[in-house]
């Protein structure tokens, strides 16, 4: 077999969601079509106009893995080790053996620790405070990767990926690709997001994309997304590796497509969606026929939805009448540097439960839109493979294929 195309499996997954902590938390929600997105508000804010966001519950900090506290890290790194140290307890990975040199952390943010920044800029410009002697290493963008390696060990290549909505899922696919190159033999990989600050908030208000009510994906009435923040991990490791150390893989993580629009900073093109889908198909060795459910980036937004849909299109033709797509974004919100990895846990329930999530709010078919999303509630679907999309400003596109074992 070719060395590029040997076998990565995921061997365990962690979540961090609006819906709690852990990937049951967030799978049963997903599936019972329960919503996180609840009332946020910042204060005195007078001018805040969307009143709703998939926020985080309270996390308690005894919760906090080894080698951190509250005061060294920010939240975003808080939650993508909380993730970590779920998907390392599911993989069986023994307590305290480190990782070692054949190892990789590789984990994406759209933003990083803005919480930090909204308070040092504070202190800065407002109440004249001392700085944060850990400001520093609290907000470079690849705080969360260096503290998942130190806390397992993990002593091969670590970075972090930003590349706005897509950057969990490139962060994945780049690690597969690192692993099939022979660079490591397993990874942890993911994304963590928690950007629902004041500063962080008015500006996605005044991109006027986020909706006053409900987000409903590929629905008629839609009027926008809900932003959202959370944390997704997961340890892939190849085939050998696994065995020889006699863990259990819950999937196969099967293809990987990426593209570049290289057009419009927030304008995304059809083609170049499908591009990115047709080359996952392509790396997993699979057709269009062979999906049996596709978690769509269905953000909710006018724009997003119509181009997702021709691009779905392209690559499913007459297939996509018969698909299973749905959109879970109106029940975790869109975590934007999490969000691939998130719907990659939910596309991998899917798979192992052998059933389509809804796309909740959903009213009636749009005629620009998809027009069978699974609305409303969950429906059994046999499936062997499944894919899942992210789509992100700039014109970056990611996809993701896995694949029973």
């Amino acid at each position: 077999m070719n060395s590029l195309h040997r076998p990565v499996y995921i061997s365990g997954m962690g979540a961090v969601s609006a819906l709690g902590l852990g990937v049951s938390a967030l799978a049963d929600a997903v599936f019972e079509g329960k919503s996180g997105v609840r009332p946020i508000s910042f204060g005195e804010n007078k001018q805040q106009f969307i009143k709703t966001a998939a926020s985080l519950p309270e996390i308690p900090l005894e919760k906090n893995p080894r080698r951190t506290t509250s005061s060294n890290v920010d939240i975003v790194t808080t939650i993508g080790l909380l993730a970590a140290k779920e998907a390392m307890e599911q993989a069986k990975w023994p307590e305290g053996m480190p990782l070692g040199q054949d190892a990789a952390v590789i984990v994406g943010t759209g933003i990083g620790a803005l919480a930090t920044l909204e308070v040092e800029y504070h202190k800065h410009f407002v109440t004249g405070g001392r700085s944060d002697p850990f400001t520093i290493p609290k907000v470079m963008p690849s705080a969360s990767a260096s503290h998942i390696s130190m806390a397992y060990g993990a002593q091969g290549p670590s970075f972090s990926v930003s590349s706005a909505c897509s950057s969990s899922s490139q962060a994945i696919g780049v690690a597969l690709s690192l692993i099939r190159s022979g660079m490591a033999r397993r990874a942890i990989v993911g994304g963590t997001e928690a950007l629902l600050t004041h500063t962080g908030f008015r500006a996605w208000e005044a991109l006027r994309v986020m909706s006053p009510t409900l987000c409903r994906p590929f629905s008629k009435g839609r009027d926008g997304m809900i932003l959202g923040e959370g944390a997704a991990i997961m340890l892939i490791e190849t085939e050998d590796a696994l065995k020889q150390r006699g863990g259990e893989p819950i999937c196969e993580l099967a293809g990987f497509g990426t593209t570049s629009d290289a057009a419009d900073i927030l304008r995304p093109d059809a083609a170049s969606c499908a591009r990115a889908m047709r080359n996952a198909l392509i790396d997993a060795g699979l057709s269009p026929q062979d999906i049996g459910y596709l978690n769509a980036h269905g953000t909710g937004t006018i724009l997003n939805d119509q181009t997702e849909t021709l691009a779905m299109q392209e690559i499913f033709g007459d297939q996509l009448a018969q698909l299973p797509v749905s959109s879970t974004k109106p029940v975790h919100g869109h975590t934007l540097g999490a969000a691939g990895a998130i719907e990659l846990i939910v596309t991998i329930e899917a798979l192992r439960r052998q059933m389509a999530p809804p796309t909740i709010n959903w009213l009636e078919a749009d005629a620009h839109c998809i027009a069978n999303p699974v609305p409303n509630q969950a429906v059994p679907t046999k499936m062997n493979a499944a894919m899942s999309n992210s789509f992100a400003f700039g014109g970056i596109n990611s996809c993701l294929v896995v694949r029973k074992v």
